[in-house]
């Protein structure tokens, strides 16, 4: 049985502003047709009537292909599910590899996000170090942004 990652999905109050963030921060590159769904079928999939649910994918950092991606949906009707927390049970965070996790850091600030906790370095065996910090895009989803490297 062949299996393979495709996407994850995050709700978004405005998929448009959420989508632009990921793009200017992380350069995540939209992946055609953006998508706008009702009816029937999707009453019936996703278990709530009329719903209408508008967004996008957008292919992630590293990758040629157009997956795996980032789908950026929002809905007509959605239900607020408060701020995510680091050690909430769950699905917990995005994490981003990036060259400088200081800069990009800066950069996801300046767009609306926030930092959560401290920019760490942790040694690992191997002369292994990882530079990590935790962030929040501008609807407080947990991104973590590391820089692996050696000593």
């Amino acid at each position: 049985m062949k299996i393979k990652f495709t996407h994850t999905n995050i709700i978004a109050k405005d998929w448009k502003k959420l989508s632009q963030f990921y793009q200017e921060v992380f350069g995540c590159v939209p992946v055609p047709p953006e998508r706008d769904m009702q009816g029937d079928w999707i009453d019936r999939m996703t278990g709530v009537r009329g719903t209408h649910i508008r967004g996008e994918h957008l292919r992630l950092p590293g990758y040629e292909d157009k997956l795996p991606t980032l789908e950026i949906f929002s809905y007509n009707d959605w239900v607020e599910g408060g701020l995510p927390q680091i050690n909430r049970t769950g699905f917990g965070h995005i994490a981003f590899e990036v060259d400088d996790v200081a800069a990009v850091l800066e950069k996801l600030q300046a767009a609306g996000g926030g930092q959560i906790g401290e920019q760490i370095v942790a040694d690992y065996p191997n002369n292994v170090v990882a530079t990590i910090v935790y962030a929040t895009d501008p609807e407080g989803n947990i991104v973590e942004l590391q820089n692996w490297g050696t000593r």
